[in-house]
């Protein structure tokens, strides 16, 4: 039986919660990835401003620095109730993300869609881009596909037709 300490130190694998995205328009982002990505708004695009008097301004200035005097941000969630966050900032209007996939650091997050297909389809009529061709983990064994995409404003992420779970678990390389 484990005392106390032993409890307490113990590892437990963490939920994740959400993701924050950069986006140069809130408004047509927040379309994109409801109209397209079937997200649903938690909170609609608001303003944030540069202030010492609530909590939110205390905490964006802990974040952000000083000087960035007002952003707009939109909640969004996911079929699963991951949250996606978007941000606008004046600052970064006419900055484009860069695929630096070599780079130390967050380069792309994955959705899950059984017609990995129909959306790459409606991301790219959206005006997104499809980065590869739609592949087949294991051809002619299994019915695990996936695709690397951008949305309209050039952040990258990846389609797979099934579970992370199942693409990748012991059973899945046999």
């Amino acid at each position: 039986m484990k005392n106390e300490k032993e409890v307490k130190e113990q590892v437990f694998p963490r939920t994740f919660s959400h993701i924050g995205i950069t986006v140069p328009d809130l408004d047509k982002a927040v379309k994109f990835y409801t109209e397209v990505m079937g997200f649903y708004v938690i909170m609609p695009p608001t303003e944030v401003k540069e202030e010492n008097e609530t909590a939110i301004g205390k905490m964006c200035i802990d974040v952000f620095g000083k000087d960035w005097g007002t952003f707009r941000i939109a909640h969004l969630s996911t079929g699963d109730r991951i949250g996606i966050e978007l941000f606008e900032f004046k600052q970064s209007k006419d900055l484009k993300p860069r695929f630096e996939p070599f780079r130390t650091g967050l380069f792309h997050f994955s959705v899950q869609d059984p017609d990995v297909e129909g959306l790459v389809e409606k991301i790219v009529a959206a005006g997104g881009k499809q980065r590869m061709p739609i592949r087949e983990y294991y051809p002619g064994e299994k019915p695990y596909r996936m695709c690397y995409v951008e949305d309209p404003f050039g952040t990258v992420f990846e389609i797979y037709s099934h579970s992370y779970e199942l693409h990748y678990s012991e059973g899945a390389y046999k």
